[in-house]
């Protein structure tokens, strides 16, 4: 059994233990519903380059639930839809003390991503078991059994990004990954003097992936200074802090549980606001070649 566990991390436990800290900074879901004096104005839009979900309106009667599993709910913020995502679907799931699934997924072409926000949650990948706290990240590669389950006494949240790994020549499958945030140090984009810099889950370098899981952080002031346009597809969900984001034409100010869908080629860059740093989960497909039919 592989031992990852952290300097200073707590003994006895016959799982791997990521435990880097105890409470979390990341934001999740208001649920719950507003006050009837409440307004309905707030940033959600959705439009053929770019959609904005944010936090206002991730709320109880938008959830959904899979079967299969105990104890859960989910937020689904992405999903393969024409004139919409393409390339994966991205959730975030609260999972009740006890709570979980043997067999979350029984499509051996779909690889899996998940990264804890709060509580405790269990992950066993092919008979390895690994007990994830806030800011933890696992990767499970296409067609490997794996479980999930809430062994705690207390409510977890975690996203989970689901893609169709695209087997190419001369790659075989990824291995596993199992890690902490805090664990990797983070990579400063070029002459920016660390105002903005990203930490990769993947080994960019690595071609048998075909998505990256990133945090991209800004610290006040940070920006992207100019307007990228490619074709990676995005998703985004803003961890804390806040910013003003440019979505194709338009700008947009969003903040900590706010999520954002780019298209392919959709104009993008961004303005960290501050006081605090400003950081986002960001989901991207990479490193193969365009589809050209797609339904083969």
């Amino acid at each position: 059994m592989t031992d990852n566990r952290p300097a200073g991390a707590p003994t006895g436990d016959p799982a791997t233990i990521i435990q880097p800290q105890q409470t979390s900074p990341y934001a999740g879901p208001v649920a719950g519903l507003p006050p009837q004096t409440g307004l309905t104005t707030d940033t959600a839009v959705f439009t053929d380059a770019y959609a904005v979900i944010p936090r206002t309106v991730m709320r109880d009667i938008v959830t959904s639930f899979l079967p299969g599993w105990q104890g859960m709910r989910m937020w689904m913020l992405a999903r393969p839809l024409s004139g919409f995502a393409e390339t994966f679907s991205q959730y975030i799931v609260e999972l009740a003390p006890g709570g979980g699934c043997d067999q979350p997924d029984d499509d051996p072409e779909v690889q899996h991503a998940i990264f804890v926000t709060g509580g405790e949650l269990r992950v066993t990948i092919d008979g390895q078991s690994h007990l994830l706290m806030p800011g933890g990240f696992a990767y499970v590669p296409a067609g490997t059994a794996f479980s999930i389950r809430n062994d705690s006494d207390s409510e977890t949240g975690f996203h989970w990004w689901r893609k169709r790994w695209q087997p190419a020549q001369g790659v075989d499958r990824p291995d596993p990954i199992v890690t902490h945030e805090q664990d990797i140090a983070p990579s400063p984009m070029p002459d920016t003097d660390g105002a903005w810099a990203t930490t990769r889950f993947m080994d960019p370098a690595d071609l048998r992936h075909d998505m990256h899981i990133t945090v991209v952080t800004f610290q006040p002031g940070g920006s992207i200074p100019f307007a990228e346009t490619h074709v990676m597809e995005h998703g985004l969900f803003v961890l804390e802090g806040k910013a003003v984001y440019r979505l194709n034409r338009d700008w947009v100010e969003v903040g900590p549980g706010d999520f954002m869908w780019l298209r392919a080629f959709c104009p993008q860059a961004c303005y960290a606001g501050g006081p605090g740093r400003f950081r986002y989960l960001l989901y991207k497909d990479v490193n193969r070649h365009a589809t050209l039919w797609p339904n083969r």
